[in-house]
């Protein structure tokens, strides 16, 4: 079978790609392993929301139309969204379809998956950055009385429970970015013990100055900052993701807010070492960077703020409580006495691209690219960090990015077209 392009993936990355060849007359397919939305749909916890208001899903052609701009999409309802977005644009999805390997060949690319293979000029990668969560290594030290989950497995806290009985026993959360904070706060509702061990982090507060504090980054400018105006991209690709949750209150989940729910702070997990895990003593400095920049982030938006006029508009400047951390934070828990019973690696994720057979891997095992723009030519890659803005890794950055791509892809196609008319001649 042939097609010109095939994009790898029908989640709304995909998807804005599909649109965005759609509207040059690009023929193309969309390979998904599973249904659309499928990493919403299996790989999320039950109460998880989108951190971004419903106004900020906006996707080439689509966007969103309910009574609650400011609400935070549950699961249930971001899967609907992208579904309808897949049925609005008429997305030549071919579902339940596994990409098995992606090889160069003559003129382009040979897609083998386990429903057939494609031949095509060009290939998008549009398999987002979380498929797998990165467990570190020290794992493997932990008791085995312990139960061990990745943000994949842990679904509510009531699951934690053991063997059909009420376990009582503490959790310790490891990471403290959206994904950690977000379970500690949820497990300790539940009436857990709860211990977070927390590393380098990004606090920023839910709402500023009477606004989510997304509409601030968006409409300041600081969403669209380029991947070339950074100095140290690859260092930007790596920043861990905001502490925010949503949720009908609007509440911070920093690690305040967090301790005053009774949740024990503690530093980043350096080792496991018997039966005892040990802490790194580095807690109030990473709280201080991290109170740092978000004030970083207040100044700048107070500046624009008063440039443009909307000072006037919101109530004024304020700044937030620095992070309170006890004078000595505890360097050790043990996970033998039973006061731990379970671990949730909250330690972030990489993506899986153990499919793709060609020599476009840096020697950390991540695609090579510019902005998108792979190293192997007809090979693109989206909706990953930081690929061409910091919104990138928003569903509201995928259509810029999309669009960018198709531009720079077509091009490449007319190139290639060329090439041939004149050899043919």
């Amino acid at each position: 079978m042939r097609t010109t392009v095939v994009v790898i993936g029908a989640g709304h990355a995909g998807l804005a790609m599909s649109r965005c060849l759609t509207e040059r007359s690009v023929d193309h397919l969309v390979l998904e392993r599973g249904e659309v939305a499928n990493s919403w749909r299996t790989e999320r916890w039950d109460s998880l929301r989108l951190l971004t208001p419903n106004w900020q899903s906006r996707l080439p052609g689509y966007g969103y139309t309910g009574s609650d701009p400011d609400g935070y999409r549950s699961m249930l309802e971001t899967v609907r969204y992208i579904e309808g977005y897949a049925r609005a644009i008429e997305a030549p999805v071919h579902i339940r379809t596994r990409v098995v390997s992606v090889r160069a060949s003559t003129g382009g690319y040979t897609v083998f998956t386990d429903r057939g293979i494609w031949d095509c000029e060009a290939v998008v990668v549009a398999t987002g950055a979380c498929n797998i969560p990165n467990v570190p290594k020290l794992a493997g030290a932990v008791p085995g009385s312990v139960r061990t989950l990745t943000p994949f497995q842990y679904k509510r806290p009531g699951e934690l429970d053991s063997g059909g009985e009420l376990d009582s026993g503490g959790v310790l959360v490891v990471g403290a970015s959206a994904t950690g904070v977000q379970v500690a706060e949820e497990i300790r509702r539940s009436g857990r013990e709860v211990t977070l061990s927390v590393g380098e982090h990004v606090r920023v507060p839910r709402m500023y100055r009477e606004r989510d504090i997304q509409w601030w980054m968006d409409a300041s400018g600081v969403l669209g900052e380029s991947y070339e105006q950074v100095d140290k991209v690859d260092r930007a690709r790596d920043l861990p993701s905001l502490q925010l949750m949503g949720s009908d209150d609007r509440r911070n989940v920093d690690l305040n807010a967090l301790t005053d729910q009774g949740v024990q702070v503690v530093g980043r997990l350096a080792g496991i070492r018997d039966g005892s895990a040990q802490f790194s003593g580095s807690l109030a400095n990473m709280a201080t960077l991290a109170d740092l920049k978000m004030n970083r982030l207040l100044d700048h938006i107070d500046e624009w703020a008063e440039e443009t006029g909307v000072a006037d508009e919101v109530p004024p400047p304020h700044r937030f409580e620095p992070t309170r951390i006890e004078e000595r934070p505890r360097l050790s828990l043990d996970l033998i006495d039973g006061s731990i019973t379970t671990i949730v690696w909250a330690t972030g994720f990489r993506p899986d691209h153990s499919w793709l057979d060609v020599p476009v891997f840096d020697r950390r095992g991540r695609i090579r690219h510019d902005g998108g723009v792979v190293d192997a030519p007809g090979l693109y890659l989206i909706g990953m960090p930081m690929l061409r803005t910091r919104r990138s890794s928003l569903i509201d950055g995928a259509g810029d990015d999309a669009r960018v791509l198709s531009a720079h892809l077509m091009d490449m196609l007319d190139r290639s077209s060329a090439r041939h008319t004149r050899v043919a001649v």
